[in-house]
């Protein structure tokens, strides 16, 4: 794969809503038919000066080369108390489901031994995709047996009939002995369904680690292109990854002739860190999506989205 970097296309400075603070994380496309619909999750400061994550959306021509609409208002309310998406939604994952737009959400809720869980949750949209209301107030994938904290990042594909999702789920937290922080330490898995909403589960991970065990993997993203499956996402250390480049995230990359057998090779992906500028020292968060035969990558850059996404198009093969 080789992919041409078109640099970054949107901002959250006054492009957010009124009560929100920079951020622009986790870009998600939705082919609609004039446009490209782009959801993202940013941030608010709630009184006791911790974030909340809401989810909008910034309208694109489809090529990603104008806006169109900038969409300052929220599209669905945070979860009641005590909910598994009280204190945030983010990522949020736009399918279409027998002409409906469906939103396969990562809600997240504060903890107190550690800092925070998460479960899938699905949400549905009545007026083409600019607000969205829960089928209930619980997750369709939370915790399991074998899959037990930090349920999220669904990515959503039908093929042959089958509904598949790639998800990420929490293996362990980890405690650094310097500091006593809490971290976490997560896995893409795989999951099939009928009809979207009730899921079948592997709940073992299905790409192999390439910095052992503190190895993180993140946001998977999914295409076909001449007959084989590839997957991108994103991947780091447990620790430093907020101070470290060399342990912050970057973009891994598996192929598969199945959906089901990954082969992971990074050097493959065709796509790094730039030498400098907004994406320098850290990509994370990838989202595919094909439009009129070309595939583009969203994708968020430095400090995990805070200052916006950008996009890149596949040009070939190298």
């Amino acid at each position: 794969m080789k992919w041409l970097k078109k640099g970054k296309i949107f901002s959250p400075v006054n492009n957010i809503p009124s009560h929100c603070m920079g951020f622009a994380q986790g870009p998600q496309a939705i082919e609609l038919d004039d446009r490209v619909r782009v959801y993202f999750s940013t941030r608010e400061l709630d009184m006791h000066n911790k974030y909340l994550s809401h989810v909008s959306y910034v309208d694109f021509d489809k090529t990603f080369s104008s806006v169109l609409h900038i969409n300052k208002k929220t599209i669905l309310p945070l979860g009641t108390s005590g909910t598994f998406d009280e204190h945030g939604i983010f990522p949020f994952h736009p399918f279409i489901i027998n002409n409906k737009i469906y939103g396969y959400t990562t809600g997240w809720n504060r903890k107190v031994s550690v800092s925070a869980d998460a479960s899938i949750g699905l949400v549905v949209s009545q007026d083409n995709g600019d607000s969205f209301e829960r089928l209930g107030d619980g997750p369709i994938l939370g915790a399991c047996l074998h899959e037990p904290f930090l349920i999220g990042d669904p990515f959503v594909l039908q093929h042959k009939k089958v509904f598949h999702m790639w998800y990420i789920y929490g293996v362990k937290w980890l405690t650094k002995a310097d500091t006593l922080e809490n971290e976490r330490v997560y896995k893409i898995t795989h999951a099939t369904s009928a009809d979207g909403v009730n899921w079948k589960r592997e709940s073992s991970p299905i790409i192999d680690d390439r910095m052992l065990e503190s190895e993180c993997q993140a946001m998977p993203t999914i295409f076909q292109h001449k007959d084989q499956f590839h997957m991108y996402f994103c991947y780091r250390s447990a620790f430093d990854f907020r101070r470290n480049k060399d342990c912050g995230y970057k973009i891994g990359y598996a192929y598969s002739d199945n959906l089901v057998d990954w082969v992971r090779d990074d050097r493959l992906s065709g796509i790094d860190l730039s030498k400098q500028g907004w994406d320098s020292e850290m990509m994370c968060y990838p989202n595919i999506i094909t439009i009129n035969h070309r595939v583009y990558m969203l994708y968020n850059g430095n400090e995990f989205g805070k200052n916006g996404f950008g996009v890149a198009e596949l040009i070939g093969e190298k």
